[in-house]
């Protein structure tokens, strides 16, 4: 495609995420997963992990689409299109169980995807191996952040919790599959910006 052409898919890209037309491959993990009640206490905390967890699925889809169009080999750029297309499904998910849980995703989307968009630019420019290192360390965040929302859900909101262990364990995956492919150890300053900025879309994104 030319310029102008991958300029066009790269917004109506952008419309869709921020307006949440996802549509996931595989099934909702969450589906088979048993009702349960939960009071207005419980659902409003559920709703706003679940929230969070949507807008890091928003900013996935930036991310990987900002380091696929600058990938230099076709292998990186077909491991960034498949890991997109499993966080599009991650997207899907998320997006329908806060419908469930009656509520709507962050109205902060637009802002969430445009800076991931330009952190996945920078980070594509430095160099494949800062690329796909950058992949790591922010799946080993997401890891961690993917975790502790474990520990916080209810008990028996099974269906979050389905679907927060689906997404915790792509995550491990796309992290190993770029670690094979080369990646590059961030440094420390770096990670920690990173967990910085991650600290202040998660309690944000909690409300908003």
């Amino acid at each position: 495609m030319n310029p102008l052409d991958h300029l066009i898919v790269g917004f109506d890209k952008a419309l869709r995420v921020v307006g949440g037309v996802a549509k996931a491959a595989r099934p909702n993990p969450g589906v088979s997963a048993p009702d349960c009640e939960l009071n207005t206490q419980e659902q409003r905390h559920s709703a706003g992990l679940m929230r969070v967890n949507h807008v890091g699925e928003v900013c996935a889809q930036a991310l990987y689409d900002a380091q696929g169009r600058r990938a230099s080999t076709q292998a990186m750029r077909t491991q960034f299109a498949k890991s997109g297309r499993e966080e599009e499904d991650h997207l899907a998910w998320t997006a329908e169980r806060l419908a469930e849980l009656g509520s709507q995703p962050s109205l902060l989307n637009p802002l969430w995807y445009a800076g991931a968009y330009a952190l996945g630019t920078v980070a594509s420019r430095l160099g494949d191996a800062v690329s796909l290192g950058f992949v790591v360390e922010t799946e080993r965040q997401v890891e961690a952040h993917l975790n502790s929302h474990l520990d916080q859900l209810p008990p028996q909101d099974a269906k979050s919790r389905a679907i927060v262990t689906q997404m915790r364990d792509d995550e491990i995956e796309h992290g190993a599959k770029a670690q094979e492919m080369g990646a590059a150890e961030m440094p420390l300053p770096v990670k920690a910006a990173m967990r910085a900025m991650a600290k202040v879309m998660t309690t944000t994104a909690y409300y908003i």
